[in-house]
């Protein structure tokens, strides 16, 4: 999926990594030319581990939850951790020259610690090992897996500069209940509100992870969806499309029944809208930042909680 976390303050105050002495500059050239376990630990830097963590998960519980035997869901897993590996360093491969401009010292390549050359190929590599590890699963699987990381790459390599930065968002996410269901012997694409469901909650990834970086993004011309929308109505967007997706989660599974709702679901449910309603009163009476994204974070992973609990329904 793509994701572009925001930065982490800089310990030297956000200088261009550019302005080093030149002393620095040749001991961190030569660090990145002998160490291996250097490059390893940039390129794990530059994958965005936290999302790249969090989505893998994602893909372990969804196989979980549609009872993929052990041989399958360990492929799907695999697959999936590879393919946000290759998501998470490409985005980086393509920013180094923004990220150099603006300082970004979280960023490995910004840093001098590996170079972009070094970057690209582990994307490619794990690019390569994404759609190896889904073909066991079926075509089908390694269809959509290729489709979704194809979108992915589509926002890194320069949509995310548009007003249609989003559209890869409700792609990748939309579909991503989809490769679970794909991976089973025998494969079923997710019912129409499991894509509904995903799709918002990559709505409200894309809507609120930019927000610490409006400034930074606005001085090298990056203006996506969120740019364009302001801080204020993008995080507003965000908790209605969590709102949004969780109902359909809470009702697409029974057919509009609500008798028939377990009570577990409408625990998953009232925790969504809790926190969606804390983030709209915070976003209309305080600047956004970062707290915004957390809070919009939490309840979208209340949302996919909540699509996980569905367990077999998922299956169209």
């Amino acid at each position: 999926m793509p994701w572009d976390p925001a930065p982490a303050p800089g310990a030297d105050g956000g200088r261009d990594p550019e302005r080093r002495t030149g002393s620095d500059g040749a001991r961190r050239g030569a660090g990145v030319r002998t160490s291996r376990v250097g490059i390893v630990r940039g390129l794990w830097g530059a994958s965005h581990p936290g999302p790249t963590l969090v989505v893998s998960a994602l893909a372990l519980a969804l196989g979980l939850a549609v009872s993929l035997e052990a041989w399958r869901l360990v492929l799907l897993t695999l697959a999936v951790f590879a393919g946000q590996l290759s998501v998470g360093i490409s985005n980086d491969a393509f920013d180094a020259v923004r990220d150099h401009a603006v300082g970004r010292r979280d960023k490995p390549i910004a840093r001098g610690d590996i170079r972009v050359g070094q970057a690209s190929s582990a994307a490619f590599t794990a690019l390569a090992a994404a759609l190896l590890l889904s073909a066991p699963l079926g075509w089908r699987m390694l269809a959509l897996h290729a489709l979704v990381l194809g979108s992915a790459w589509s926002y890194n390599a320069g949509l995310k500069a548009t007003s249609a930065s989003i559209v890869p968002f409700l792609l990748s996410f939309g579909a991503f209940p989809s490769l679970a269901t794909l991976s089973a012997p025998d494969p079923a694409v997710a019912a129409g509100w499991a894509w509904i469901a995903g799709a918002a909650f990559g709505a409200a990834v894309h809507l609120t992870n930019v927000l610490p970086d409006l400034d930074d993004d606005a001085r090298t011309g990056i203006r996506g969806l969120p740019h364009r929308l302001g801080g204020r109505v993008s995080a507003t967007m965000a908790a209605i499309a969590v709102v949004g997706g969780a109902v359909a989660v809470l009702l697409g599974p029974t057919d509009g029944d609500i008798s028939t709702i377990p009570p577990l679901s409408w625990i998953f449910f009232t925790g969504v809208v809790a926190v969606a309603v804390v983030t709209v009163i915070r976003a209309l009476v305080r600047p956004p930042g970062r707290i915004l994204f957390r809070l919009v974070m939490g309840a979208a992973l209340l949302l996919a909680a909540q699509l996980v609990a569905s367990g077999s329904a998922l299956a169209a």
